[in-house]
């Protein structure tokens, strides 16, 4: 009895450190959110690695829709109305899709952000799309990265590079002028609020 309580035991906390584990994923998912202007914009792609392969022309063939990553499609999620490569995109979820050719991008945003790859992708979907330069890296990007960078308190890049290849759309809030009193409104009530914690110390 006890041999058979203590076998039991075993595999009880087998069971539970298994839970914590999973196999290594061939193209991790990564989630990136950024603060931006009033809100903020979270993308979550996988990263596939190049491991040996010509990627642009090949595995990525040229002038096809490609799921901008490995895996279910390529998410974006902005916080805020935002102008996004010069046109203006409302805030909500959508999916990143690029159409690559050996200069330039597409760079696609499609109302269907649920689906696996691009095999259903549908460009009657599609709600706005920005074609941009590709720049040569001097190093090679081992996995696929989607970064954000700011440039300013209200504006930014959204930055996708693989392989040799990088290409960037700028971000900015779609009504600017609105945002930048809003936020100095802001500003006017924190110093209010500030001085006013001061007085009662």
């Amino acid at each position: 009895m006890k041999k058979l309580l203590f076998a039991l035991c075993i595999s009880a906390s087998a069971f539970s450190l298994a839970q914590d584990y999973s196999v290594p994923a061939l193209s991790p998912r990564q989630k990136v959110e950024q603060q931006f202007s009033m809100s903020k914009i979270t993308v979550d792609y996988g990263r596939p690695g190049v491991k040996g392969r010509k990627i642009f022309g090949e595995l990525v063939p040229y002038g096809q829709v490609w799921r901008a990553g490995a895996n279910s499609s390529t998410k974006i999620t902005f916080g805020q109305a935002v102008n996004f490569g010069g046109k203006t995109v409302q805030a909500g979820t959508y999916g990143l899709f690029i159409i690559p050719t050996e200069k330039e991008w597409k760079v696609i945003l499609n109302k269907d952000f649920q689906q696996w790859g691009a095999y259903t992708y549908d460009p009657k979907q599609d709600v706005v799309d920005v074609t941009v330069p590709v720049n040569k890296l001097a190093d090679k990007q081992e996995w696929f990265e989607i970064t954000l960078n700011p440039t300013d308190e209200n504006s930014g890049n959204l930055v996708i590079k693989w392989d040799m290849a990088q290409a960037e759309v700028a971000l900015k809030p779609a009504k600017l002028d609105a945002v930048i009193k809003i936020s100095d409104k802001l500003k006017e009530i924190k110093k209010i609020e500030s001085d006013a914690a001061k007085t009662k110390s």
